[in-house]
């Protein structure tokens, strides 16, 4: 069973950065279209940003032009870079595939915008 271990978040001021990881526990990428979502409390999960097999990225909406998804196949890792935070993007975040059957979603990490 594959494990991710998401990290990185924390506790930011509106317009600040942070940068999440998710580190795979065998190397998924080659296979996978991986995908950052968030659930804000009382919210349904919410897909974030997203990288397919070939390195092609989307974003949500809200969050394009501020947040950035990239990987490191070497490394099992993929990022998200989160620019211009602002409350909204309070949330706790996961990765995840987007195909099912999903991998063990872990406990996520929280991030928390205010000032």
């Amino acid at each position: 069973q594959v494990q991710l271990v998401v990290s990185g978040g924390g506790l930011v001021q509106p317009g600040g950065s942070l940068r999440l990881s998710c580190v795979a526990s065998e190397n998924i990428f080659n296979f996978n279209t991986i995908v950052w979502y968030r659930q804000a409390p009382g919210e349904q999960r919410e897909l974030v940003a997203s990288i397919n097999v070939g390195g092609v990225t989307k974003y949500s909406d809200s969050v394009k032009g501020r947040f950035t998804i990239f990987r490191n196949g070497a490394e099992k890792t993929v990022w998200l870079q989160m620019s211009s935070l602002n409350p909204e993007d309070t949330a706790v975040y996961y990765c995840n595939r987007v195909t099912f059957p999903r991998f063990s979603w872990g406990q996520g990490t929280q991030v928390t915008v205010s000032s």
